[in-house]
């Protein structure tokens, strides 16, 4: 289970031997504070800004320390290279890893494997953090709950993106079974205690992008901490900025389905232990059959249907009763508030 191994530096294979081969020169006494996890796959035009941006936040609130773990989840476009150079040139702990594994889920468990600080903080590869983010980090860690999920606001990143994948309320809240986990927390601004993570386990590798259920392997993540008790807050700052690149409608219209897809296979896979999920379900055939006699949209701006959400929905939760039948979860250990967890590394 990637979230077992060991946390020691792993070079990536083009990766020049230079000082930055990187954890290496971070000694078991020096945990750091923070660990930036970053997933990647064939973003290699955005991901240099997404690194630049962690390193500048770290490097503005200096004596908060902190390091950067990098995961290749098997890219082609020149990635590695680019990994190779950003490395070298950087002055922060960096790891760089590869996962040959597809699928954002298993990319993010052997982030978690090699991750060596006390918060883990997962940022997508198209997102830039916010200067100040570090510090807000620190702060809702020393001042809240550290047994918990805490995600922070995610912005539009080029106002020329459609709006889409962002999260702008400013009023912080925590998940209730009253409100649909789906994008309460973002996954691409996701933080969590080390121990938190020890008693979730690892991410389901069925779901989320390059998976066969496409997305919601965070929103998995929600609702198995939810179930332990582990609370979920979203909290107004922490913020990153996502240049996520889609202006075409088609191509909102896919991410919309490939959601829904997941959240389907989600509501399935928690039908004993969430079954207030089914709740929401319900809640959106009422509002898809409200459409046809004039009722809102699901996002009126977008002009997005609850039709697709229905209609993938129940596609999602055939796919993963496939899935359980003949690809089912690793086992993991699931543990109540009180009781000891397993250290990450």
């Amino acid at each position: 289970m990637a979230v077992e191994q060991p946390a020691k530096a792993q070079k990536h294979p083009r990766a020049p031997a230079t000082r930055h081969s990187v954890a290496a020169s971070l000694s078991e006494a020096s945990e750091p504070f923070a660990s930036f996890i970053v997933c990647t796959r064939n973003r290699v035009r955005s991901l240099g800004a997404s690194i630049r941006s962690i390193e500048t936040a770290c490097h503005a609130h200096a004596a908060i320390r902190s390091e950067l773990v990098v995961v290749d989840n098997g890219s082609t476009d020149g990635t590695p290279e680019e990994l190779a150079r950003l490395a070298a040139a950087t002055t922060m702990p960096i790891t760089l890893a590869t996962e040959p594994r597809p699928g954002l889920a298993a990319a993010r468990n052997t982030g978690m494997g090699r991750a060596r600080g006390r918060i883990l903080v997962f940022i997508d590869d198209d997102c830039e953090v916010d200067r100040n983010y570090l510090a807000d980090l620190e702060r809702h860690y020393a001042n809240g709950d550290a047994r918990v999920i805490r995600g922070g606001r995610v912005e539009l990143g080029d106002p020329a993106d459609l709006p889409f994948t962002i999260k702008r309320s400013k009023v912080a809240a925590r998940l209730t079974r009253d409100v649909h986990p789906g994008g309460f927390v973002l996954g691409c601004n996701m933080t969590m205690h080390r121990d938190v993570a020890a008693s979730i386990g690892p991410f389901d590798e069925r779901f989320g992008a390059g998976a066969p259920l496409k997305a919601a392997e965070d929103t998995d993540y929600l609702v198995r901490a939810f179930q332990l008790g582990i609370p979920v807050e979203y909290v107004p700052d922490m913020i990153v900025h996502h240049h996520h690149g889609r202006r075409l409608r088609a191509a909102i219209e896919e991410l919309h389905r490939n959601y829904s897809l997941g959240n389907g296979g989600l509501c399935l896979k928690h039908l004993l232990g969430a079954p207030w999920l089914l709740k929401h379900f319900g809640w959106t055939v009422r509002s898809a059959c409200g459409e046809v006699f004039g009722g809102a949209r699901f996002d009126p701006k977008l002009q997005l249907s609850h039709w697709p959400i229905v209609s993938m929905n129940i596609v999602g939760a055939a796919r993963f009763a496939r899935l359980a039948m003949t690809n089912p979860a690793q086992p993991t250990e699931r543990r109540r508030p009180g009781q000891a967890a397993p250290k990450l590394r």
